[in-house]
């Protein structure tokens, strides 16, 4: 159940987007920001309240969204306010086209002109940016941000904490393990098994993760 007031944790740029979908949605009274950079005061004239500490003082009142663009940090306050009870919704921009069938988990954000088609799975905690495509029968992990202008073929899968650079196509029927980041303008026509930093057209392994 949706509550009135909508607390984004994070002011910086991607928070700041995630308040012009919010307002776009129309659906709730008030939206606030949650920041700890004691010097903004406030973002498109919407107010920073407090900082991330003063979480719990909003709990049972207010819905949350981490508007935070780095996976890890983004996971890591999703998973807290999960533990927490809070009520996490979805912002969806009202231009993104949404297919039959299609499951969009808690906490997801997915931007302006962004298309997800057919009986795709998206995972909690997502940015499926701007203008992004995410063709029919695919799967987005968890916590996963799939950059401005990235198109995805049908039926690819994506693991969990990875990041798929600006401008990159990735091939149908592709598998991509977790932790992994396609670089900008990336392409991607093998299923990639390890994680680390993909670059190139076809990507080629720069750099494995521990």
């Amino acid at each position: 159940m949706s509550n009135k007031k909508l607390i984004i944790i994070g002011a910086s740029g991607h928070g700041k987007v995630c308040a012009d979908i919010a307002l776009k949605m129309n659906k709730w009274d008030e939206i606030v920001f949650l920041d700890d950079n004691p010097q903004v005061k406030s973002v498109l004239g919407l107010k920073v309240i407090g900082n991330t500490s003063d979480t719990i003082k909003y709990l049972e009142n207010c819905d949350f969204i981490v508007g935070i663009g780095n996976n890890d940090v983004r996971k890591k306050l999703f998973e807290d306010l999960e533990k927490s009870g809070a009520n996490i919704p979805n912002l969806i921009h009202p231009s993104a086209i949404i297919g039959k069938d299609v499951v969009i988990n808690n906490g997801t954000v997915i931007m302006p002109g962004a298309i997800i088609n057919c009986s795709t799975t998206i995972g909690k905690g997502c940015i499926i940016n701007t203008g992004a495509t995410i063709d029919h029968d695919s799967v987005i992990g968890d916590f996963v941000h799939i950059s401005p202008g990235t198109h995805l073929a049908g039926s690819v899968k994506i693991g969990n904490n990875s990041w798929i650079g600006i401008g990159s196509v990735v091939s149908n029927n592709i598998t991509i393990c977790c932790r992994c980041i396609i670089g900008a303008g990336g392409v991607v026509v093998n299923d990639i098994e390890e994680s680390g930093v993909y670059v190139g057209i076809p990507v080629k392994l720069k750099k494995k993760f521990l």
